[in-house]
C-alpha cells in the first residue's frame, strides 16, 4: 500500500536516517550565510579588540610596591573587563546561531587574551 504524502526526499531512496530539510538545498553562491558570517564576526572582533585594550595597561603597569596600592588598583578593573570582554565572546561562540557559521579560531585570541588577563590579575597580589 502506497502512501498518499508525497517523498521529501525527492524519489531518492531512504537510507535509515532522516535528514534535516535545510541539508537538502542547494548551496548556492549567494547563500544569506555568507552575511551572517559578516555579521556575526563584527561583535566577536570587537569584543577581541575590546579585551586586548583592556589587558594592555594590566601588562604595563607596575606598581612601584606593596604600598601602591593606585597601581593594583587600576589592574583589578582592567584585568576583570579583560575576562568579562573575553567571556563575552566565549558565551557568544557556544550561542547554536554562531556556531553554525563561526569556527573556535575565531575565539581562540580572545580566550588566549582573558587567560592572560586572568594571570596577571591573579599574579599582581592585590
Amino acid at each position: 500500500m502506497q502512501s498518499s504524502n508525497p517523498s521529501r526526499t525527492g524519489g531518492r531512496q531512504e537510507t535509515g536516517h532522516s535528514r534535516h530539510p535545510v541539508d537538502d538545498r542547494p548551496h548556492h553562491p549567494d547563500d544569506d550565510r555568507r552575511l551572517l558570517r559578516v555579521i556575526l564576526a563584527v561583535p566577536m572582533v570587537l569584543l577581541t579588540l575590546a579585551a586586548a585594550f583592556f589587558l594592555r595597561p594590566t601588562i604595563s603597569t607596575r606598581p612601584d610596591g606593596d604600598w601602591d596600592q593606585a597601581a593594583y588598583g587600576g589592574i583589578e578593573p582592567a584585568c576583570a573587563l579583560s575576562v568579562a570582554s573575553a567571556g563575552a565572546v566565549g558565551a557568544l561562540r557556544l550561542s547554536p546561531s554562531v556556531r553554525r557559521v563561526r569556527r573556535w579560531p575565531w575565539a581562540v585570541p580572545a580566550v588566549l587574551l582573558g587567560v592572560a588577563a586572568l594571570v596577571r590579575w591573579l599574579s599582581s597580589g592585590a
